[in-house]
């Protein structure tokens, strides 16, 4: 068979690097038998949003190390419940290897960072001299080297039109203020506090990156999905009583409360 040219040249497939939904399992216990029980109601409760969904393994809770054949029993639990495990978070050498042995990626986007509250404290605290000291004349070594740049809390994330659904808007490092409505299907994230100042009926998740001080602000309360600092609850689990109301959400302890907004 003759191929052209041109067709032989052609790339058979092109790869690109992008956002995708993905949520984080941290992992507690070994126990498989317990982990698929727990899990297969979680997925009950909200089966359009869990059946299917990709999910990425964090071991780093743990006490002790896992084996392989451990590791294994627990992908199969979670397959059987209905859910996809694609990966391991990022950790130690020991995931590296637990990756490798069970063909496995390791997902670096979930490696530990330094969070967005601890970025602003470490802003705040440092100090300031009372009078600069005399800069002592610079060696020629000195002169070229680059100043150490300031660690800086960056400014509020904006967005100012509508979130629809398949849609996705993450404020890395700071906050995100929406001052329109979020449609079904949509996501808005972010390392610090979310504000919606309009409907909110997408997935709403703030402290991304583990900031348990973080909270959710919206006008409107119709929410698929609220997470705090990997902290989640789904609408059918929220009192009733706030569909529709302005709500806040927030960590106590490991519980995810809600709340009316200028309401005691």
């Amino acid at each position: 068979m003759n191929i052209p040219a041109a067709a032989a040249h052609e790339s058979a497939f092109e790869i690109r690097f992008g956002q995708v939904g993905l949520a984080q399992m941290r992992i507690r216990s070994t126990d498989a038998e317990a982990v698929q029980a727990q899990l297969t109601a979680r997925v009950a409760s909200a089966p359009a949003l869990f059946e299917r969904a990709a999910l990425c393994l964090d071991l780093s809770s743990l006490d002790h190390d896992i084996s392989a054949a451990e590791l294994r029993a627990l992908l199969d639990a979670v397959r059987r419940t209905g859910m996809l495990p694609v990966g391991l978070a990022h950790g130690t050498a020991m995931v590296d290897a637990l990756a490798r042995e069970l063909s496995l990626p390791v997902l670096t986007q979930f490696r530990a960072q330094k969070s967005y509250g601890a970025a602003v404290a470490a802003v705040k605290s440092v100090p300031q001299p009372a009078a600069p000291a005399p800069a002592p004349a610079a060696t020629p070594a000195a002169a070229a080297a680059p100043a150490a740049e300031p660690l800086v809390a960056l400014p509020t994330l904006m967005h100012h039109r509508p979130v629809r659904s398949g849609q996705r808007i993450y404020a890395r490092n700071r906050d995100l203020v929406v001052t329109s409505a979020v449609g079904a299907g949509a996501e808005v994230m972010a390392d610090g506090c979310l504000h919606v100042y309009g409907s909110l009926r997408g997935r709403a998740m703030a402290g991304v990156q583990g900031e348990v001080s973080a909270r959710v602000f919206c006008h409107e309360f119709n929410a698929e999905l609220v997470s705090i600092a990997g902290v989640f609850r789904v609408f059918e689990t929220i009192p009733p009583d706030l569909a529709g109301k302005p709500v806040q959400a927030w960590l106590d302890g490991d519980d995810l409360r809600f709340g009316r907004i200028g309401h005691d």
